[in-house]
């Protein structure tokens, strides 16, 4: 049956299925037998995300318009071309400093407490995150603060001035939160496993303390116009706003917003690397290991079988084959999994745990023997069919509100992914098979990995003596 989607309709089948459950535990105590649920036969439910308005201005600004008027609340995303991997070298830090002021450093006319004033009053919001290859900035607003509070976004988006004084408490706060690094081993490991799986690449670098004190105001001028401009940017609305009125907003405040002359390039995609074995020395009583492997990216036909091994490897949770084994059986990691971060043109494929230091290289053969064992035999039927139920059964999640539904349908052209994308994956999910997996398990061999081992001493000295070449590298901050 064909099931046209609805945000309250989406909440009733979620409210049902509590009464529905309470109604069976009430109803165990009576003789009645319950059907078996893995038996019950039903007829495929199917379902299609409502479509956004896609819209281009003259300047070249897209939009994408979803309209909901549950609540009396305008939500705005801005995905804007630029990433950490276009930070000049010795100015790692340059891209995420920029949009952090976009904010808190002032507009022109304005300081940043007097952008501060009225945004409070509005109850609106605006945050913004940089990651590798992207910069987002959100904004919400109520309604009847729409026009006030846009005029407000689009000054901050377009002119900002990144007063001198904020800079400097922005820096100071970067380089606090780069000296508590040290402190957290997870998030050392993490950040010293990206800057290896991108080795050679501008994408590979690091922000450190001397790059974040080498950065002034001018670097942060020239980052603002050479990567925030109209043709760099792509703008989702939704919410309480009709398409013709967004429209007319947009081409409002910012019609008149022009482009830059200069479009830096995009550094080149990671290669392969020969497979190694790191080693990170950490005075800490228990050790983290991580394996990484370039992977399939969401445009390669590869990408959904890749998803269905990563949920039977180790993001599945209690069901995967990692954490049953290290964490269930064995009782030998804090955490284990598994992780598979796809973007349009490359991906990257991970298998980690948290051990304590004595149980270190237990874990790591214990990882190994699992990608061995995956890519030589074939996954049973009942796994592969319970893998491919989950990842169906959580997608419908991927569209609870109006704001996820246009930002994802925005990737999907950030990404460079077909406009069906969202619209197939299901399909393209069930079909995937025993052989698909195998086939994509073979890439994971252990020693085509770059494995990272952040640990004390003693840990490497059992390490190097079990596994041969281990190479000794330095966090650099």
């Amino acid at each position: 049956m064909k099931l046209k989607f609805s945000y309250n309709l989406f909440r009733v089948i979620i409210s049902l299925s509590f009464i529905l459950g309470s109604i069976g535990i009430a109803s165990a105590a009576s003789p009645t037998a319950l059907p078996d649920p893995n038996r019950i036969r039903y007829k495929p439910l199917s379902f299609e995300p409502p479509r956004t308005q896609r819209l281009r201005l003259e300047n070249g600004l897209v939009l994408y318009i979803l309209p909901d008027k549950e609540l009396p609340l305008v939500k705005i995303k801005v995905v804007v071309r630029t990433g950490s991997m276009y930070d000049p070298a010795g100015r790692e830090g340059l891209a995420e400093l920029t949009a952090t002021m976009m904010k808190t450093g002032g507009i022109a006319g304005m300081s940043g407490n007097a952008v501060d004033e009225p945004l409070e009053s509005m109850a609106a919001t605006f945050d913004s995150t940089v990651n590798r290859d992207s910069g987002i900035l959100s904004f919400s607003v109520l309604k009847k603060d729409l026009d006030r509070g846009f005029d407000l976004f689009s000054r901050i988006l377009t002119q900002p001035s990144f007063e001198e004084m904020k800079l400097t408490l922005a820096k100071d706060l970067k380089l606090e939160e780069l000296r508590r690094i040290m402190d957290d081993p997870q998030k050392l490991a993490f950040r010293e496993f990206g800057r290896l799986m991108h080795e050679g690449s501008p994408r590979g670098r690091v922000t450190t303390s001397a790059s974040i004190r080498s950065i002034q105001r001018d670097d942060l001028l020239l980052c603002h116009k050479l990567f925030y401009h109209p043709e760099n940017v792509m703008i989702s609305i939704s919410g309480d706003i009709d398409i013709p009125e967004a429209k007319l907003l947009i081409e409002r405040y910012l019609g008149g917003w022009r482009s830059s002359e200069r479009r830096p390039e995009p550094p080149p995609l990671p290669r392969q690397q020969d497979g190694g074995i790191y080693f990170l020395t950490k005075d800490v009583p228990q050790s983290i290991a991580i394996f990484g492997w370039l992977a399939p990216a969401k445009r390669d036909a590869q990408f959904y079988p890749f998803e269905v091994l990563d949920f039977i490897v180790g993001s599945g949770g209690f069901r995967s084959r990692i954490f049953q084994e290290i964490r269930t059986n064995l009782g030998l990691a804090y955490s284990t999994g598994s992780f598979y971060k796809a973007k349009g043109d490359y991906g990257l494929f991970g298998a980690y745990a948290l051990t304590k230091s004595e149980s270190t290289v237990k874990v790591i053969s214990g990882i190994e023997e699992i990608l061995r064992e995956i890519g030589q035999k074939p996954v049973s039927p009942e796994e592969l069919e319970g893998a491919k139920k989950a990842i169906l059964n959580s997608f419908i999640f991927s569209f609870t509100s109006a704001e996820k539904i246009a930002f994802q349908q925005l990737m999907i052209e950030y990404e460079g992914l077909s406009e069906d994308h969202l619209l197939t994956y299901r399909s393209k999910i069930e079909k995937v098979t025993a052989a698909d997996i195998q086939e994509m398990a073979i890439r994971l061999g252990p020693e085509r990995a770059i494995l990272l081992i952040v640990g004390n001493e003693a840990v490497y000295r059992e390490i190097a003596s079990k596994f041969g070449k281990v190479s000794r590298i330095e966090a650099n901050f």
